[in-house]
């Protein structure tokens, strides 16, 4: 499974939305994306599994990558 996280890119940075940035992790379960990234010293905002109408949307953005970690 796909799923988007949304995070800034330090710890001590306040969420927000304007300088959010986002990836995608190919996982079985949100706890798995969060031990893959838990090495960054990303701020995860959210964790959101993307189903394949989603999915499809996302893959149509030229900034569309799946992560390898």
């Amino acid at each position: 499974m796909i799923f988007k996280v949304i995070y800034q890119e330090s710890r001590q940075e306040i969420p927000v939305r304007e300088r959010s940035k986002s990836l995608y992790v190919e996982a079985d379960s949100e706890k798995e994306v969060r031990q893959k990234l838990s090495n960054r010293n990303y701020n995860i905002e959210f964790i959101h599994p993307l189903d394949e109408a989603h999915l499809a949307y996302e893959k149509q953005s030229e900034d569309f990558k799946v992560e390898n970690v």
